[in-house]
């Protein structure tokens, strides 16, 4: 059971739930960094939810199915298509052998996930298929590759899929979204203007974002630290480098971090800013920890 990579861009990867629990090695998480479009990909073909789909950034990618099955695409609309007929995002859909499915250019979002019954499957390196490039990880090889043409991507045979339909819209990003953060550890070292500009003022998504972080353009903030021992970064967490701008961090970021942090995005918030095209004009918003865990286990509830 497989389907045939024919054109691939250098943007196509596997990932699965992520490499949880190794940091201590310096060795970050990968993963879907929209992880709730990931999530219900599998859902809607009663996949776990942590079960490996492929992440399909900005388009210029298709495969050929090699036999009958049933996929499912969430998240970013990138122009699917089956044999030229359009694939809307947030279904399942049958797929017979031969059929071509494509994946053009974002008309909405960044990110697609690809899910076939049971999950894609691959050999964990270190629990886990998610492919991170720089540390040279997970992928089709183990390698850390993204998919290219001519690969293959298989999954169990004799694994029927659930066809459920989507209760709620996939997560795909508001024209202005608000970004939710839980305020971290360094907040009293920047000055009042800072904190007033940080939430109160329009941040634009720069051209440099990729899988490991964000950078955000906008006020410049000021924090009275000049230096700090680095420490362990969290998920989403924002990070201001002596240019003021910030950087939030994403999945393949690094494990520790010396900058001074306004704190995290919440997990709700990354899959939001992941689909977030360049030029994206967001706001901050700033949340209680309470808050931003009562919403998350809400979330989480949606998929038992």
């Amino acid at each position: 059971m497989s389907l045939l990579i024919e054109r691939a861009g250098a943007l196509a990867s596997l990932q699965d739930g992520g490499r949880m629990g190794v940091r201590h090695l310096g060795v970050t998480q990968g993963g879907p960094v929209d992880w709730i479009s990931h999530s219900w990909a599998n859902w809607l073909l009663g996949n776990p939810v942590q079960a490996a789909t492929v992440e399909i950034t900005l388009g210029n990618f298709s495969l050929r199915a090699q036999t009958d099955t049933c996929l499912a695409i969430c998240g970013a609309d990138l122009g699917a298509a089956l044999d030229d007929e359009a694939i809307a995002p947030g279904r399942s859909f049958e797929v017979r052998k031969g059929q071509l499915l494509t994946f053009t250019h974002p008309k909405r979002g960044v990110r697609a996930y690809l899910a076939a019954p049971g999950g894609f499957q691959a050999t964990p390196v270190l629990g886990s298929c998610a492919t991170v490039r720089r540390e040279q990880l997970g992928g089709l090889a183990g390698d850390g590759q993204a998919l290219a043409e001519g690969g293959r991507l298989h999954w169990l045979s004799g694994v029927s899929a659930a066809r459920r339909e989507l209760p709620v819209p996939t997560v795909t990003p508001l024209p202005s979204p608000t970004l939710a953060v839980v305020l971290g550890a360094q907040i009293g070292d920047f000055s009042g203007q800072s904190l007033f500009d940080a939430f109160n003022s329009d941040w634009t998504v720069d051209q440099r974002a990729d899988r490991m972080g964000v950078r955000l353009l906008g006020p410049t903030l000021h924090s009275t630290r000049s230096s700090m021992i680095s420490e362990g970064v969290p998920l989403g967490a924002i990070q201001v480098p002596a240019d003021g701008q910030p950087i939030i961090l994403l999945n393949d970021r690094q494990t520790i971090g010396g900058y001074p942090r306004l704190g995290a995005l919440t997990p709700a918030a990354v899959a939001q800013l992941a689909q977030c095209l360049p030029g994206t004009s967001l706001r901050l918003k700033p949340i209680s920890l309470e808050a931003a865990q009562r919403a998350h286990r809400e979330l989480l509830a949606q998929w038992r």
